[in-house]
């Protein structure tokens, strides 16, 4: 579990962060879902180290990031997954050096036993057909599930996802928001999404919090969305035409009952 409290962060003059209060449990899978400006990409970037809070705390099971020593940080840096927006994958390196890139930087086991768990990886995310080629060669889905693959070859702890489904296609982002909600559930992780795709929220929104100019404006389930009294989210959630008829079509069908 990842605890974030009182969490501020600003730029010069400018508050991007107001007092940011959340919690991300364990085995589901946590959304962060925002405008752009919102706040919801430093916060994330907060959360796994890239920026430093102006105050707050950062708890890990109960360890607050901001006061653990430099090898303490790099200790739990092990225990982080993380998937980029772009996969951010090695174009010079085929599939299966990608995967066993963390392994050869972290663990100390053989170099049999190193092959062995990243082929088990991609297996998981059914890419073993693909383990000789080069990222330039697969497309952008199978691109994020090697990412996917590289991202648990360390049994994480913590998963962090940049919008994951960035570039893809509305199929191929379902088998992703799928692959990752399985993922989290079989590895009891705390996983987190920053994403704005409306299509996550409805479909593994288990935790969402929504950010509004830089404060926690919402927070709930994909279940308690549609029954939200909040304008501000709606006008976010809603923007789509679609989905507010769904939402008034799923109320009159409760009126009825």
């Amino acid at each position: 579990m990842i605890e974030v409290k009182n969490l501020c962060k600003s730029f010069e003059d400018k508050d991007v962060l107001i007092d940011i209060n959340a919690t991300f449990e364990n085995g589901k899978t946590n959304l962060i879902i925002g405008q752009s400006g919102s706040g919801k990409t430093v916060l994330m970037k907060c959360i796994v180290g890239l920026l430093t809070p102006d105050s707050g705390q950062l708890l890990y099971d109960d360890r607050n990031f901001l006061t653990l020593g430099k090898k303490e940080r790099k200790l739990l840096r092990r225990e982080m997954g993380m998937i980029f927006q772009s996969a951010a994958l090695f174009d010079s390196m085929t599939v299966l050096d990608n995967v066993m890139f963390p392994l050869n930087m972290f663990s100390r086991d053989t170099l049999r036993d190193r092959t062995k768990r990243a082929m088990e990886c991609l297996d998981r995310v059914n890419l073993i057909e693909a383990k000789d080629k080069f990222p330039d060669e697969i497309s952008g889905g199978m691109q994020k599930r090697v990412a996917i693959a590289r991202a648990i070859s360390l049994n994480p702890k913590y998963l962090f996802c940049d919008e994951p489904n960035s570039g893809l296609d509305p199929k191929t982002s379902l088998v992703i928001d799928d692959l990752i909600h399985d993922i989290t559930q079989e590895y009891n992780m705390t996983t987190i999404i920053n994403t704005h795709d409306m299509n996550s929220v409805m479909g593994i929104g288990e935790k969402i919090i929504y950010i509004y100019q830089g404060r926690k404006e919402w927070e709930g389930t994909k279940d308690e969305v549609f029954n939200s009294n909040n304008e501000l989210l709606n006008n976010f959630i809603f923007a789509s035409d679609l989905l507010r008829k769904v939402r008034e079509v799923e109320r009159t069908e409760e009126g009825i009952k």
